[in-house]
């Protein structure tokens, strides 16, 4: 199964709140939905952590789940698909859209829904796809699942295939998700997270690191059709 995620922004002159409405209840509805190949879509409404400078344009991210290769090669040509891409310059400054296709691992089960931490990576330079991997689903793991409140825990990683033709911009996106936003704010100040993020800093481009908090709303499932 492919887990995708689309991050992008607002187009100049619109505000983050019409920017998320139109993206999660017109785009999403009466555009990517209609996309016969996709098995379960959610919209998140994203806001971006730490300094204001550092901070990236993202404010909404789209996740989709495709059964494979051929099922997304298939939608690429659909005209549904057609008709979402025309779609997009209506809301979204597509120039800085980044898209990830990931192979999702659950780290830590749980249900959905809540606040949702996402945590997008690149490895360390000079470090190999495999050990970067690696070290995420082995010590790293057991380090953030430690994390009080932790509901649930998913890594996912850039498939293969993204890196035939050069480097990927990114090589993964961790997701967690905890009860409300005080149990999200009681994680981000416990010992047990400052120790995972520093752990995650020894392997992975602090300079890519990015903190975005997520609130779900599913449109195709989350069960899937």
């Amino acid at each position: 199964m492919i887990h995708q995620l689309i991050l992008a922004g607002p187009r100049p002159g619109m505000t983050v709140p019409d920017f998320q409405h139109y993206w999660r209840d017109v785009h999403a509805v009466e555009y990517a939905a209609k996309i016969p190949q996709i098995r379960r879509y959610l919209v998140d409404d994203v806001e971006p952590m730490g300094p204001e400078e550092t901070r990236p344009p993202w404010r909404g991210a789209a996740e989709i789940w495709l059964t494979g290769e051929r099922e997304q090669v298939a939608s690429l040509q659909t005209p549904e698909f057609l008709r979402a891409r025309q779609d997009e310059p209506t809301w979204a400054a597509f120039w800085q859209t980044i898209v990830l296709d990931t192979d999702a691992h659950e780290v830590v089960p749980g249900p959905d829904g809540g606040v949702k931490l996402i945590l997008l990576v690149k490895r360390a330079p000079g470090s190999g796809l495999a050990a970067f991997r690696e070290r995420g689903l082995g010590a790293h793991a057991t380090l953030t699942g430690r994390v009080p409140g932790l509901r649930r825990y998913l890594q996912g990683y850039t498939r293969d295939g993204a890196y035939q033709l050069g480097e990927a911009v990114l090589d993964g996106a961790h997701q967690l998700w905890f009860e409300d936003a005080d149990a999200l704010t009681r994680a981000l100040a416990s010992p047990e997270f400052a120790r995972a993020e520093e752990d995650l800093r020894d392997f992975a481009d602090p300079r890519y690191l990015h903190r975005l908090v997520a609130i779900e709303h599913w449109i195709i499932g989350p069960h899937g059709r």
